[in-house]
């Protein structure tokens, strides 16, 4: 094990996908750079499995294919091969499509990052305290951090990567939130279990969560009619049959409007039907370049997008594995789901049941239903994410953390720095994972992510070896090491 005294002290809030793969980063760095204490704060008994990967259904499938999986950007066949060196489909036979691609179950993700977490852990080269954090404050130039397990780190640099926020109840529903089937969270383990096999199920949310939900409640015999509702009544679509070369280009010139963007992808859409290619080629391209895109429109059509474009995009983009679609279309097909364009407009409590008012879209459309339950599947309520837990309420009080002006997440610069109620970015405060795309832009598919790990990892080495703050001995990082 390695000696700490004289080590900065890098402190990653969030062990998750995003607070791991910067963790296994920063520690494979330091192979040729800086070295630091890395210490991740998680509660979950392993790390880098987080809300994504950390659940026993056995519907849960990894929603691309597992050849562009991987915590190595310069390495995208890692995964594929550990699911050959662990022989980790064996006991899956529905993992494989008809044309012989692997589409895992989630779990098994979560099992290829703690393998490779694993020598690090061991070596101690990253130091994971399975605890909650409850606190962070500014004290003396560095991070005093509290913790559930009655301890307190100070720390040099921290690296906020935490999960994002549970969805929020929509008010109408705050009638009958007491409901035992309400289901008002279903990424909780059990969350599924009130539900009966002839239960009538009304699932608030239309994407990739409802397509989880249906699925697992079909792998438990339920048999009962499903409504899925969201306001534009989209539905998460599939990957293309074959998978072809990204198509169209969005930054040679770039674009400064919104208007302009959907332009564009219209034009590179009717182009892409001229050579016989569909519209995953297009959207596909978009998201390779969803960065620069994002970066060169100003916040104001940033926010015109998050606000009137992204359900549209989050329906296209976030695709579901063929396994899920399957299930999906069998039980469209069989009559038991409806998929409707709606909203609540009321609910409450009949005896054992629950009527809800739909508001459906078109003028003065309302329709009345009862049903035994609701599961919401809304999506996490990232405006709501400095609410979420009391250290990053504490953080905004104190200046340290603002909202994204986008409504995506926590504001940031680009060097992932976040920015506080001042305007200026803290130098040793980072933002990792989804909650920075709001600045960053396409930051929600595993491949970003894995990049913006990387980066992230490398924007801290930097302030490890050139001017960072002092460490525990009160002594610089460069007279740490020297």
């Amino acid at each position: 094990m390695r000696k700490f005294e004289s080590l900065p002290v890098v402190a990653i809030v969030g062990g998750g996908f995003s607070g791991a793969a910067v963790a296994l980063h920063l520690a494979q760095g330091q192979e040729v750079g800086p070295e630091a204490r890395v210490v991740v704060f998680e509660p979950r008994a392993r790390l880098g499995a987080g809300l994504a990967y950390d659940t026993a259904e056995s519907t849960n499938r990894i929603n691309v294919p597992a050849g562009r999986m991987s915590l190595y950007p310069d390495e995208p066949e890692s995964f594929l091969a550990y699911l050959e060196r662990a022989n980790a489909l064996a006991g899956d036979p529905g993992a494989m499509t008809a044309d012989g691609v692997a589409y895992p179950r989630r779990s098994v993700f979560g099992d290829y990052v703690a393998s490779e977490l694993a020598p690090c852990l061991s070596s101690g080269t990253i130091e994971h305290r399975r605890a909650q954090v409850l606190g962070i404050r500014r004290s003396a130039g560095q991070w005093m951090i509290s913790s559930s397990d009655g301890q307190e780190l100070m720390a040099d640099i921290v690296v906020i990567a935490v999960s994002h926020p549970a969805p929020a109840l929509p008010k109408a529903l705050l009638p009958v939130f007491s409901h035992p089937k309400l289901v008002a969270d279903p990424t909780k383990a059990g969350a599924l279990e009130v539900i009966a096999p002839a239960d009538r199920v009304l699932i608030v949310g239309n994407g990739l969560t409802s397509a989880d939900v249906i699925a697992a409640l079909g792998e438990r015999g339920h048999h009962g009619p499903i409504i899925s509702i969201s306001r534009r009544g989209l539905r998460s679509r599939g990957h293309p049959a074959v998978t072809r070369d990204p198509y169209g280009d969005f930054v040679s010139e770039p674009i400064t409007r919104a208007s302009e963007l959907l332009r564009r992808i219209r034009q590179a859409l009717h182009a892409a039907r001229q050579t016989g290619l569909g519209w995953h080629a297009v959207l596909d391209a978009v998201r390779a370049q969803g960065q620069q895109i994002w970066q060169a429109l100003p916040v104001v059509e940033r926010r015109r997008i998050a606000r009137l474009a992204r359900p549209y995009w989050d329906a296209h983009r976030f695709r579901i594995a063929p396994q899920v679609e399957t299930v999906i279309d069998r039980v469209v097909e069989s009559g038991r789901l409806n998929i409707l364009a709606a909203s609540i407009a009321a609910a409450a409590t009949e005896e054992q049941e629950i009527v809800v008012d739909l508001k459906e879209r078109g003028p003065g459309a309302r329709r009345r239903i009862a049903v035994d339950a609701i599961v919401v599947t809304t999506g996490p309520a990232h405006g709501g994410i400095l609410r979420s837990q009391p250290f990053l309420a504490a953080l905004e009080e104190a200046g340290a953390l603002t909202p994204c002006e986008t409504g995506l997440g926590i504001a940031c610069d680009l060097h992932a720095r976040a920015v506080g109620a001042d305007g200026s970015a803290n130098r040793s405060l980072f933002i990792a994972g989804p909650l920075a795309r709001g600045t960053f832009g396409e930051l929600m598919g595993l491949p970003q992510v894995t990049e913006h790990a990387v980066f992230v990892a490398r924007e801290v080495e930097a302030l490890l070896a050139v001017d960072a703050p002092a460490s525990q001995t009160g002594q610089s990082f460069r007279a740490a090491r020297g």
